[in-house]
């Protein structure tokens, strides 16, 4: 098997990562000549094109089994950092900024549990970087090998992965007194759901569709979206009167509580399964991230 030199691996992940061979350049330190020779060079070296270019940039096949080559590469260098602060503290420690453990986590998650989850290993100084994508859609992105784990809704589990069941986060249907009040005084229906707009994170998000249909015994409906692209956003958007939000109930609890928020369906709520999805390395890093999104979400998500 081939030897890669890894300066031109990393060279290769900075280009995809950053989106381009400029701020590749600015990354690494490099002249944007250097980075485009590490890649000629990597590529003739495997007989093949390994990144697409186009706007976005995007590896080829080739390109996405160097990346996760890559990243596993860093991988390994995380575990051999965390053995040596063992054995000696107090030894100067932290991987470079440029190799970065990546995962891909949901954004209703993050805003609620997955930070949590998190902390410790950050305090720890493990270079995380969280990439944010919809549940139904973060598998893609481990898939492709630009991630080592995902939060998703995928119950089976990729291939050369594991996968291990989080728990289910409930979504519940909300809206300001004022609004409801105005255009949903007996609540959400099936004859009134079309009176109001439907807050969505993007045009990817169907979760208040997915909501109305379970709800109301419904095979198909057609609904009024605002577009916010932001979990916390959207809770203030449904405070301000902008429309009704479909949002986890563990982040409108306390505002269901003090009145700020009403609840529009009293008595149902969506549940959505999520699981964590990794390599099956033996990896110290690997396990504690494990350990932490499952204790934590053993906590938090229900059953």
């Amino acid at each position: 098997m081939s030897s890669f030199d890894p300066a031109a691996l990393e060279c290769l992940a900075a280009i995809v990562e950053e989106g381009g061979f400029e701020r590749a350049a600015q990354r690494l330190n490099v002249t944007q000549s250097a980075v485009s020779q590490r890649l000629r060079a990597l590529e003739a070296q495997v007989g093949s094109v390994l990144i697409v270019r186009s706007r976005p940039l995007k590896p080829t096949t080739a390109g996405q089994l160097l990346l996760k080559h890559t990243k596993q590469l860093r991988l390994l260098r995380a575990d051999l950092e965390r053995d040596l602060q063992e054995l000696a503290p107090s030894a100067p420690g932290g991987a470079r900024e440029d190799e970065r453990i990546s995962i891909a986590i949901n954004a209703d998650s993050i805003a609620t549990w997955a930070l949590e989850a998190l902390h410790d290993l950050v305090r720890q100084r493990l270079p995380v970087e969280i990439i944010v994508d919809d549940q139904d859609f973060t598998q893609e992105w481990l898939r492709s090998g630009q991630v080592l784990g995902c939060v998703t809704t995928l119950k089976q589990a990729l291939r050369g992965c594991k996968v291990v069941p989080l728990g289910a986060m409930h979504y519940v249907a909300v809206a300001s007194p004022a609004l409801a009040a105005r255009y949903l005084p007996h609540g959400l229906t099936p004859h009134n759901f079309r009176d109001v707009p439907f807050l969505s994170f993007n045009r990817k998000d169907d979760m208040q569709a997915e909501f109305v249909m379970r709800a109301f015994g419904l095979k198909r409906v057609a609904l009024h979206h605002l577009f916010v692209p932001s979990s916390e956003g959207q809770v203030r958007a449904a405070t301000a009167g902008w429309g009704a939000g479909v949002v986890p109930e563990l982040l409108v609890r306390s505002a269901l509580a003090d009145g700020s928020l009403v609840d529009l369906a009293p008595g149902h709520s969506l549940p959505i399964q999520l699981y964590w999805h990794c390599w099956n390395l033996e990896s110290e890093v690997l396990d504690a991230l494990s350990e932490a999104l499952t204790r934590t979400a053993a906590r938090m998500l229900a059953v």
